[in-house]
């Protein structure tokens, strides 16, 4: 019987684990997770990186072509009955300070901007005036107590946009 014993015990820890090699297997499981983990935000934050600065750059659109892309959310707008539609967002190191001006609302936030957020405002300007619709802007999502993004709305009476 000890020989049977025996032969059981050694199956057995053949088949389960040790406590030290479980140890051992979450660690590099942890490990593991943690690199895909960092691995994943490095890409985001590079994506990021990427993304505004494309955006810091000219659309290189004709006036015309900006025209025609407002008309087209005007028109949207119109048709589905609003009266206020979001033009553009943005983050907010495309603002020289961050967003702060669009935030405090100050006269002059549109000085701040740059690249697409800028174009797109200048052009903005003249189109909300040929269609007598109110332009204005809001800053939005605070992460961490900064402002991280911005928009660029349209507003008015579905009157005006007609």
């Amino acid at each position: 019987m000890a020989i049977q014993e025996r032969f059981v015990v050694a199956k057995i820890d053949d088949l389960i684990p040790s406590a030290k090699e479980i140890q051992k297997q979450a660690a590099l499981k942890e490990t593991q997770k943690e690199d895909e983990h960092a691995k994943r935000l490095a890409a985001a934050e590079a994506e990021k990186r990427a993304l505004i600065e494309k955006l810091s750059k000219p659309s290189g659109l004709s006036e015309e072509e900006k025209v025609q892309l407002a008309s087209t959310v005007i028109h949207r707008a119109v048709r589905n009955g609003l009266t206020e539609v979001q033009i553009y967002r943005f983050l907010n190191p495309l603002c020289s300070d961050r967003g702060r001006a669009i935030n405090q609302m100050e006269p002059g936030w549109e000085k701040t901007l740059t690249g697409i957020p800028k174009e797109i405002t200048n052009s903005g300007v003249t189109i909300c005036s040929r269609a007598a619709i109110a332009s204005a802007t809001r800053s939005s999502i605070f992460p961490a107590g900064c402002p991280a993004t911005s928009a660029l709305p349209s507003v008015g009476t579905a009157s005006h946009l007609r």
